[in-house]
């Protein structure tokens, strides 16, 4: 499988960092492939940060490859997560499974319901405020 350069930024990517090493919740293979990502990550100030880049903030929207459902939400700092506003946590399972993506790639994470497949259909940068 063909692993696609993460782009995150300094935030993000320190954020990642950090929960690598104080996550116990995290599955191997979770752990394994984001150890592989953040070696290859491209790391970039926020200024320089594409507005189709998943990041804090964005708006995305995914597609389950299994079942063709689709998801709409709002990435946010994990104090700001309220999933009634669909407002999800960068920390959440689905959150750190697309940080550093763009539209089209699909992305291979084990959630708590097994092996999931979600192709990013859209990103959309959200003014830090929202």
């Amino acid at each position: 499988m063909k692993i696609a350069q993460l782009i995150l930024s300094k935030t993000d990517f320190e954020l990642l960092k950090s929960h690598l090493k104080l996550s116990t919740n995290l599955s191997e293979f979770n752990k394994k492939k984001l150890i592989l990502e953040l070696k290859t990550a491209r790391v970039l100030n926020s200024a320089e940060m594409p507005d189709d880049v998943v990041s804090e903030n964005s708006k995305v929207q995914i597609k389950d490859v299994a079942s063709g459902q689709t998801f709409d939400f709002i990435l946010v700092a994990h104090q700001k997560a309220d999933p009634k506003m669909n407002k999800i946590s960068v920390l959440a399972p689905i959150g750190i499974a697309l940080l550093g993506y763009r539209p089209g790639i699909e992305v291979d994470w084990e959630m708590p319901n097994g092996l999931r497949t979600f192709r990013i259909v859209s990103v959309e940068r959200m003014p830090v405020n929202h």
